[in-house]
């Protein structure tokens, strides 16, 4: 048994969250050298090159299925990454994350069906709102638009995150995703940043990025959402937003209105409400 393996699931998720916030946090710092898209790309390919030393993503014995089921969560990981640090660019971490995080929410509602969680979805709403209209400035509407995108990619991710970690043993799925990811966005980011990516003071951080952001992450969610339910990860994930808007504090320096930090507790309660008690929001492989 490995050490994930016999790691507690709450504590796996716990990790997940506090490694990937920091992790954005540190990547924003990047955008300024070689933007959004080639923070992303440095982030997946690092990743990709660590997880294939760890797990070779070996294709030979899998059914098309799998192949299908393990390029499919490569290019959800693309898109959703890609979108947030595009968002990450024009708002700040905390909001970003809270707006983000109608993904998972959503994914809580549909799997518990239950009149209450009309509440749940009126409190997420409000919460929005309030982190959408006023505050110290502006907020930038492409960039909410982009967290939205990137929610929508993240409830998707939890779903099939799920269904890969049920087709295939220990992290070789993901390991293989990640590989399809950075091949799908080196492109983008060669296009954006171009021999800048390959300059240390881009290249290093880039590297720890992938680390705290991608490979701590999601092996930390892979292992738990294998023992269980995509609601109770719901419920433990609803600490994400206070965790960036701390993230973003610390490492950005990115201060928080009352009235963004009751937005954001507003879209955290909302998150556990809707989760607590909800059905297993995903099938089998």
């Amino acid at each position: 048994m490995t050490l994930l393996e016999r790691a507690p699931s709450p504590g796996l998720v716990l990790g997940a969250i506090a490694s990937v916030q920091f992790g954005s946090a540190l990547a924003a710092t990047l955008f300024s050298r070689i933007g959004p898209a080639g923070a992303v790309t440095l982030r997946l390919t690092a990743a990709a090159l660590i997880l294939a030393a760890l797990w070779p993503p070996r294709t030979s014995g899998l059914t098309r299925a799998e192949l299908r089921l393990a390029a499919l969560f490569g290019l959800v990981l693309a898109g959703m990454n890609l979108s947030f640090y595009e968002a990450l660019h024009r708002i700040p971490l905390g909001i970003a994350v809270a707006i983000e995080f109608v993904g998972p929410l959503s994914v809580a509602i549909v799997g518990s069906r239950r009149a209450l969680d009309v509440l749940w979805a009126g409190l997420a709403a409000l919460g929005i709102v309030a982190l959408t209209r006023g505050g110290v400035r502006g907020i930038d509407g492409l960039g909410v638009a982009l967290a939205l995108l990137a929610g929508a990619l993240w409830g998707t991710y939890i779903i099939v995150n799920a269904r890969v970690g049920r087709a295939f043993a220990g992290s070789t799925g993901l390991s293989l995703a990640m590989c399809v990811g950075a091949l799908a966005l080196l492109p983008v980011g060669i296009a954006s940043a171009g021999s800048r990516l390959l300059e240390p003071r881009s290249l290093l951080p880039g590297i720890a990025v992938g680390v705290l952001s991608s490979v701590i992450p999601y092996s930390f969610e892979l292992e738990a959402l294998r023992r269980i339910s995509t609601s109770v990860f719901g419920v433990l994930m609803s600490l994400e937003p206070a965790v960036a808007a701390l993230a973003g504090f610390i490492v950005l320096g990115q201060g928080m209105t009352a009235r963004m930090t009751v937005g954001i507790a507003l879209v955290s309660i909302a998150s556990v409400g809707a989760s607590r008690n909800a059905a297993p929001a995903v099938g089998g492989a």
